[in-house]
């Protein structure tokens, strides 16, 4: 015996034609059930298919209706109203609202030859808007730094002694650890190979060589932009979240004075000194490597040191964090600037601000390396 409530769908021939009468529950509770779903899917399928502009459909035979009922019919239907439904009228609005609010499925779109060359400009257009507003952030940084010079007394240190704090001296653990090790790894590695020269001495040449000049400077960059560049960005674009940029503009504060210029001022002071941080603990590492894999002993590594590199190579390295740590603000602040006011965007921008900041580190590392050779440092 049929279950009344049971959904199902019967065929009836009457003088206007072929009908297609609804009946049963058409509730959720109902439909879940797995034998009565895949029967009710089946039986739409067929009367979908084998519907002629002439058959009719009766609905004011349905028990009960919900949104998951009128959802099945809208989408067997095929998104469009039958030629001729009869139905009550809280039928009819229930359907009209699934047909309001019920996405529409994506369009095909056919792939051209000229996608990809469309997607190429698209990337370079976008890559062309960054620059210019990096660019525009970079002349507001220097306005404001002229601000600072000629009206010190307003100038927000508070802003940026808590910077220096956050950025600087919290880094010093994690930046020491990293160099330490990264010093102890690359005197074991190169112990292995000057013991087969017997050019043991020469490991106070390419340590000093590679860890003052390239590694520690870099490594010192890459953690910041890692830790406190993605800081900058989430702490802007949390601001607007939160519309505080939004309120910072109706107030008359300029952001670039109070945001991005503590932050740029506190980066190019505190790299430089967590710089010769990170590349001592990396010396201090390959020394202590040293001294176990090939008998090099603390005091001449020490006096070594000085004589293997210049004092140029410090000056350069050096100079070189300070623009990295400038770099690295920008950056920060340039992506957080851009987040609009969704958690999605939020972490994407933060995402995009390391990964930028790291390769412009990286690529600056290298502009660096080719201009100074060329003069001879």
């Amino acid at each position: 015996m049929i279950d009344p409530a049971s959904p199902r769908i019967e065929q009836q021939l009457t003088p206007e034609g072929l009908t297609y009468v609804v009946l049963g529950a058409w509730t959720a509770a109902e439909l879940a059930r797995k034998p009565v779903w895949q029967t009710i899917s089946t039986q739409l399928a067929a009367a979908t298919a084998s519907a002629s502009g002439h058959a009719r459909w009766q609905l004011s035979g349905i028990q009960q209706l919900d949104h998951l009922g009128a959802q099945l019919l809208w989408t067997h239907w095929g998104r469009a109203w039958p030629a001729h439904v009869e139905m009550a009228a809280r039928q009819r609005g229930l359907i009209e609202t699934i047909e309001k609010f019920a996405a529409q499925p994506a369009a095909a779109t056919r792939t051209s030859r000229a996608a990809p060359v469309a997607m190429l400009g698209a990337r370079a257009l976008g890559m062309l808007d960054h620059i210019k507003s990096l660019t525009r952030l970079i002349g507001q940084l220097l306005l404001d730094i002229l601000r600072l010079i000629r009206r010190p007394h307003e100038g927000p240190w508070r802003d940026l002694s808590g910077h220096l704090y956050h950025i600087g001296a919290t880094a010093l653990p994690i930046t020491a650890l990293v160099g330490f090790l990264i010093g102890v790894v690359l005197a074991y590695l190169m112990a292995q190979q000057l013991k087969q020269f017997g050019a043991d001495t020469f490991i106070v040449n390419i340590l000093g060589i590679s860890l003052i000049r390239e590694l520690g400077p870099v490594l010192a960059a890459v953690l910041i932009a890692g830790r406190s560049g993605s800081a900058i960005t989430a702490q802007i674009g949390v601001m607007r979240v939160t519309e505080e940029l939004d309120a910072m503009r109706v107030m008359g504060i300029a952001r670039g004075y109070r945001l991005v210029m503590p932050r740029a001022l506190a980066l190019a002071v505190v790299m430089p000194l967590i710089s010769v941080w990170t590349t001592s603990a990396a010396l201090l590492g390959g020394m202590l490597a040293s001294d176990i894999a090939l008998g090099i002993t603390p005091s001449f590594f020490i006096n070594a040191l000085p004589a293997a590199v210049d004092a140029a190579n410090l000056t350069l390295a050096t100079c070189k964090s300070v623009v990295f740590g400038l770099l690295i603000a920008l950056v920060g602040c340039h992506f957080g600037l851009r987040v609009k006011p969704n958690t999605e965007s939020l972490g994407q921008g933060t995402t995009a601000s390391v990964v930028t900041s790291i390769t412009v580190v990286i690529l600056v590392d290298a502009l660096f390396a080719v201009l100074f050779k060329d003069i001879g440092i």
